[in-house]
């Protein structure tokens, strides 16, 4: 390979940063991989890091010691945040998306890859410093979400199941109570799906009582994981204590009046305390 001049090795840098969050790279791989000096990769990776920081795209993190080295971390400011998520919640309270019984039509934010890899990037850059292992999910409507927020931290996805499938081999099921029906309904992983002693992020994308996140924490024990976290993108004010204490709601739901025609959601209260 030809030495590259600085304007396309950054160009690379921050493609193979950003693809990879998370991930440590070492300046004596890069400077392999371009023929150039450990210096000057190391000038290199501080223009990026300035670069994607200017631009609220993310930063580089230096990691000192013998097996040190670079690696990309997502995060986004408060203030870009918010905006992503206020132009959201003018989107979901357009009366248009009223459907008989008061419930709300979200599929086509749920399915739009721009809505979904923002909100994901949001969760990466929130629980980043849990350490997660795997993002974890029951299917079917928060798959996109959770596989965006898998993406940007860098981790596999697991689908919990509502039943077993031949082609996943073992499985482990267990019951848990809806919190807003409080009907028992089932939830099925395989055994194959956990590393034990992992850390978990249970993504979802509304939460009413919090009865399948308490779910996914009692389905997390039988593997002997730790759920880390729980994010949540649209969370109900009713009831107003959850199954679960500890989760991060981006938006809340603060009531539907379908023979008015309106929607009433807001950002949750967790921005006031971030």
């Amino acid at each position: 390979m030809d030495k590259l001049p600085r304007n396309e090795r950054i160009a690379t840098l921050v493609k193979l940063l950003s693809d990879s969050p998370g991930k440590i790279f070492t300046l004596g791989g890069f400077a392999e991989m371009f023929g150039s000096a450990k210096s000057t990769i190391s000038e290199d990776i501080d223009i990026v890091g300035n670069i994607l920081s200017k631009l609220d795209l993310g930063h580089v993190e230096t990691i000192s010691g013998a097996l040190g080295g670079v690696r990309f971390i997502p995060s986004m400011s408060k203030d870009r945040a918010v905006r992503i998520l206020e132009g959201l919640c003018a989107e979901l309270c357009r009366k248009e998306r009223l459907l008989p019984g008061g419930f709300i039509y979200m599929l086509d934010i749920i399915y739009n890859p721009e809505w979904i890899d923002d909100i994901g990037y949001i969760f990466a850059g929130h629980f980043f410093p849990k350490s997660i292992d795997y993002v974890v999910t029951v299917e079917t409507k928060g798959i996109p979400l959770a596989l965006a927020t898998a993406k940007h931290l860098g981790v596999p996805l697991v689908i919990v199941r509502r039943n077993s499938e031949a082609a996943e081999g073992a499985s482990v099921s267990i019951n848990y109570v809806s919190g807003s029906s409080k009907k028992l309904q089932t939830m099925v992983l395989s055994l194959r799906s956990l590393k034990r002693n992992s850390r978990l992020l249970f993504v979802d994308d509304f939460m009413k009582g919090g009865g399948t996140a308490k779910g996914i924490a009692e389905l997390a024990k039988e593997f002997e994981c730790e759920v880390a976290g729980i994010g949540v993108l649209v969370e109900t004010a009713e009831p107003n204590k959850k199954l679960v204490e500890e989760y991060f709601s981006l938006l809340l739901l603060q009531k539907v009046d379908e023979e008015a025609g309106v929607i009433d959601i807001k950002l949750s209260p967790n921005w006031s305390r971030i």
